[in-house]
């Protein structure tokens, strides 16, 4: 016991930069609740497979390396368009690349099974009482643990049978998932979606445009949102405007700090730059504008463990990954960049417009997550996993028939491995909550 909390000390230092006694508002966010924590923790997963500690079936490390999502987990998938806020097709698709690299694809399925646990955990939590969520979940029907073991199956065999069909159709690969039905568990997101997309009836009041923008003035400027964005001085907007402006598509319109935002990279500086014509005309322009996000990266959380897995993984934090995201979408955003800026690696890419995450009450509340909702949206992420770790290599059908060769045989070991897992972390996050108090 004494040797975890130690672990789990070293690990959050190394990361944040401060020991959990020191109170941050990233590890108090973190002590929340374990699938909050499983989050923010990236690293400590990592140490853990490093260390044989999370031990999955070796039989997967026979798979081809490929390009990973690194920190894979449920609500690192969701609804955006392709070629960021330029393109209109709104698909289903991983959408966070932060911690993205060449590596297991063992490590994207079994932190995202252990996600579906912990997904679950947070959910009968807040029904009891344990936890609580920022929306009125009181009287809805709510998943029960039942319902883990069938969603990581269901997960498991999707991603199975999307890299089956590859084999013999390679094109595969350059399948979207898009188009949901009404009695689909994600039907109302995919909706909410195409109506911020641009052109949508929602485009001008709820895409990631309109929320952040003040789209009534003449002259369009951010919001004075305290909580999530922060004017910046004449000096440092100068500063920014010359670093970044021969990365952007169009003319720099304002320029905000972007505050609080994410999970495990909250404590990164973040800028937002609104993008759109110099002339600007009012509302029949407000469709070539755009956002763009500027953020500090740091390594992928794989690699302080596996340092030497392939050269690939050497490239600078932002390089790697610009080069992942373009790997694994079939269409990445048109804007997508890496920069060095005041010593620091910095990744530019485009806000969706139509960008609609999904939280764990969107899966696990409600008439469609008991009635197989929350396996349907397992095997739905189970699909999109498949198709962004065969794009990995578009040369070859390696990846696809090893997948088809090992998979099957260790189902139920990674079941098995992730289920214990995700206890682990429970029991993790208790530790975090008596280091936080001490």
């Amino acid at each position: 016991m004494k040797e975890r909390i130690q672990l789990i000390r070293e690990e959050l230092l190394r990361v944040d930069g401060q020991v959990p006694e020191a109170n941050l508002p990233k590890h108090r966010k973190m002590a929340s609740n374990p699938f909050v924590f499983l989050r923010g923790s990236a690293q400590l997963f990592y140490a853990d497979l490093a260390s044989g500690f999370l031990n999955l079936p070796k039989s997967l490390n026979k798979l081809p390396l490929t390009t990973v999502m690194g920190d894979c987990h449920t609500s690192n998938f969701g609804f955006l368009s392709e070629e960021g806020s330029h393109g209109d097709s709104i698909i289903f698709s991983p959408n966070d690349f932060d911690d993205a690299c060449t590596g297991h694809a063992s490590w994207d399925l079994s932190r995202f099974a252990t996600s579906l646990a912990l997904c679950a955990d947070y959910a009968q939590g807040v029904a009891d009482g344990r936890y609580t969520s920022e929306s009125d979940m009181s009287g809805k029907a709510v998943i029960s643990s039942e319902d883990i073991r069938p969603a990581i199956e269901q997960f498991l065999r999707a991603y199975l049978e999307v890299c089956e069909a590859g084999i013999d159709q390679p094109d595969n690969r350059r399948k979207t998932i898009t188009g949901f039905k009404k009695s689909h568990v994600l039907h109302k997101r995919y909706q909410k979606a195409l109506n911020r997309a641009c052109g949508g009836t929602e485009f001008e009041t709820r895409s990631s445009l309109a929320k952040a923008v003040d789209t009534e003035r003449s002259v369009l400027r951010f919001r004075n949102i305290p909580a999530r964005f922060r004017r910046v001085g004449k000096q440092s907007y100068q500063k920014l405007e010359q670093a970044f402006a021969p990365y952007m598509d169009d003319c720099i319109l304002d320029i905000t700090e972007r505050l609080n935002a994410g999970t495990g990279s909250v404590n990164m500086g973040r800028y937002y730059f609104l993008i759109g014509p110099a002339g600007y005309r009012g509302k029949k322009d407000l469709g070539l504008c755009h956002i763009v996000e500027v953020k500090q990266q740091r390594h992928a959380a794989p690699l302080y463990h596996f340092p030497d897995l392939s050269p690939v993984n050497r490239l600078n934090p932002a390089h790697l990954t610009v080069n992942c995201q373009y790997r694994m979408q079939r269409r990445p955003d048109l804007v997508l960049d890496e920069a060095i800026w005041q010593g620091n690696h910095w990744l530019i890419r485009s806000r969706h417009h139509a960008r609609v995450g999904i939280d764990p009450e969107h899966i696990t509340f409600g008439k469609k997550a008991v009635n197989g909702g929350f396996i349907q949206y397992a095997a739905t992420c189970g699909e999109a996993l498949a198709l962004a770790h065969c794009r990995g290599d578009r040369r070859s059908i390696q990846f696809e028939k090893a997948v088809a060769k090992y998979l099957p045989d260790a189902i139920e070991g990674l079941i098995e491995a992730t289920l214990n897992y995700a206890d682990v972390v429970k029991k993790d996050c208790e530790t975090l909550n008596k280091l936080l108090t001490h």
